[in-house]
């Protein structure tokens, strides 16, 4: 209003100014006409009509000119009146954007002290359910820890129970071991007595009576089979076992415990390695097999007791490095890939190792058992080869000998076929073999070559008799077999059977020449402490149980992954 106030008050000042101007010109020409009609007062009629036209045109001018200013006056008010308005309008439409732009302002500040006010009180509720969650946890362990004293206790208390029992049993015993003592001796009087001899004495009389039968019997039966051997035994047993081992033409070769696998250039170690190490921990976390990166060139080691695992992993890492693309997740899928590609192979060699000795009607599941012998090697020696050549003996000797050669071939085939399972069944080969073998329908004397070729079962049949005998002349040649590989073999299969008889281990790696023991637990089934205290029992337990050289590190490693599909 004030700025109204001002306009209007600009307006009416070029109006008064026009008034005055008037006024001044209007007095200066009655001035003037005064002035002349005075000085003029002797002067005649025309010159004072001519003064007052004179005046009169003068007044009239100051009229017009008068008229002139206060038009203009007027219209420069006018224009200065909407100016004003349109000033007032812009000032109006001004306040009102400031005073939106200040609610819209106030609504922001508003919002944004919501968010805040929300997102601080959302992080104190995950505080305090994150101090929740660990009050909860720690009072699990301690009631675990409190349960696990409990049962320590109750054991404890079981146990002295018991040995008071045993104490008192073995008293009991030691009473009753002296009343048999003391009828013993009775009875001993008593016969003694009526026999009118000591113990000793008749003892002596029976013995001797008896070695005499016998001898006498003895040298009979002994004379009649030297002469027998002598005559047929010796020059045809002799004649069979070296026409087989004649006859028989195989490889001799020995097993090793690393693969080499070469490299397009030394670039490429660098991603194998991965950034910090990532992609090499990956791949011996999956594989379970030592990757060994040094300064030869163009190529790096594969180290693993366990033959199947090393395939397996020198067929991944040619995978990636043909691929290019090496990281975690691909070297488990490579994994994966590379295993099914190993199961392939091995029922492969099981079908040639069948069609090269001439057996076609195995159980499909033996044929898949037969084929992981193509990576485990015995003493040296491949298991699968040994196998072949076992079966190849066994048949010429029982042609020699007249017996069915097609059963003597099987059962020397088949007898070491427990050596696949003997990592995940208990007992020995010969008796995992042939339990394996009968569960599958094969025949009666069959299975008792392979539970017999070691003499774990008495002998009954010649064909078993074969059987131990083709085991031995493959496994005893020359070059067959190394006796310190094969004691390290199952050094290392031990570290790995001690570690997976704990509870929640998902799978174990004897790694670096078994200077090292890395256990896979499950995370559910196996929490932080509970993987301390295996490590440390695994630990006790094969210092126990084994002689090695050096130290052995066992690490247990407990690890959860989350995964999700997006679709």
């Amino acid at each position: 209003m004030s700025l109204a106030v001002m306009l209007t008050a600009a307006s009416v000042g070029p109006v008064l100014i026009g008034l005055l101007i008037v006024v001044l010109l209007a007095w200066i020409g009655l001035t003037l006409s005064r002035r002349k009609s005075a000085d003029l007062s002797s002067a005649a009629i025309a010159a004072e009509a001519n003064a007052k036209l004179e005046a009169a045109t003068i007044t009239a001018d100051a009229r017009s000119a008068a008229e002139l200013v206060t038009r203009q006056a007027e219209e420069a008010a006018a224009v200065l009146r909407v100016r004003a308005e349109a000033a007032e309008q812009r000032a109006e439409e001004i306040r009102r954007d400031a005073e939106n732009r200040a609610t819209e302002v106030r609504r922001e500040a508003d919002q944004r002290a919501s968010d805040v006010r929300q997102k601080a009180e959302s992080e104190a509720q995950s505080i305090r359910e994150d101090l929740r969650e660990q009050r909860l946890e720690m009072e699990r362990r301690e009631h675990r820890l409190t349960e696990r004293e409990e049962r320590l206790d109750e054991q404890h208390r079981a146990i002295e129970e018991r040995q008071a029992e045993l104490t008192a049993q073995l008293a009991e015993l030691d009473r009753r071991k002296a009343d048999i003592r003391d009828l013993e001796d009775e009875r001993r009087r008593i016969l003694e007595g009526v026999a009118n001899l000591t113990t000793e004495q008749a003892k002596a009389e029976l013995v001797a009576a008896i070695e005499a039968e016998a001898k006498r019997h003895a040298h009979t039966i002994v004379r009649d089979i030297e002469r027998q051997a002598q005559d047929e035994g010796e020059v045809k047993a002799r004649k069979i076992i070296t026409g087989a081992v004649q006859r028989l033409a195989s490889e001799q070769t020995s097993e090793s415990v690393v693969s080499v696998v070469h490299l397009p250039s030394d670039d490429m170690k660098g991603r194998i390695i991965g950034r910090e190490g990532r992609n090499i921990r990956s791949f011996e976390q999956t594989t379970g097999v030592n990757l060994i990166i040094d300064d030869t060139p163009e190529a790096v080691l594969l180290s693993c007791f366990d033959p199947v695992r090393r395939e397996t992993a020198r067929l991944t890492l040619d995978s990636l490095v043909l691929d290019g693309r090496i990281h975690p997740s691909r070297i488990e899928e490579i994994y994966e890939r590379s295993k099914g590609e190993v199961a392939e192979l091995c029922e492969r060699a099981a079908e040639d190792a069948m069609a090269e000795v001439g057996i076609t009607d195995l159980h499909p599941e033996l044929i898949r058992t037969m084929g992981l012998l193509r990576y485990r090697t015995s003493y040296g020696q491949n298991v699968l080869k040994h196998l072949i050549e076992s079966a190849h003996i066994a048949g010429m000797m029982a042609a020699e000998l007249g017996l069915d050669a097609k059963r003597c071939k099987r059962g020397a085939f088949l007898h070491d076929i427990g050596k696949a399972l003997t990592h995940e069944s208990e007992g020995s080969h010969a008796i995992v073999g042939a339990e394996l073998a009968r569960k599958y329908g094969e025949d009666d004397d069959v299975v008792h070559c392979i539970e017999a070729h070691h003499n774990e079962v008495e002998v009954r049949t010649v064909e078993a008799v074969l059987t131990q005998a083709a085991d031995a002349v493959s496994g005893g040649r020359p070059g067959a077999r190394r006796e310190s590989l094969e004691a390290y073999v199952q050094r290392l299969e031990r570290l790995e059977e001690i570690a997976m008889h704990h509870d929640g281990v998902e799978k174990v790696f004897a790694m670096q020449a078994g200077r090292e023991i890395r256990v896979m637990v499950l995370p559910d089934a196996v929490d932080d402490i509970a993987a301390q205290v295996m490590a440390r029992d695994i630990a006790k337990q094969v210092e126990e149980e084994l002689t090695y050289p050096g130290q052995i590190r066992v690490t247990v490693v407990r690890e959860s992954r989350a995964t999700e599909v997006a679709k």
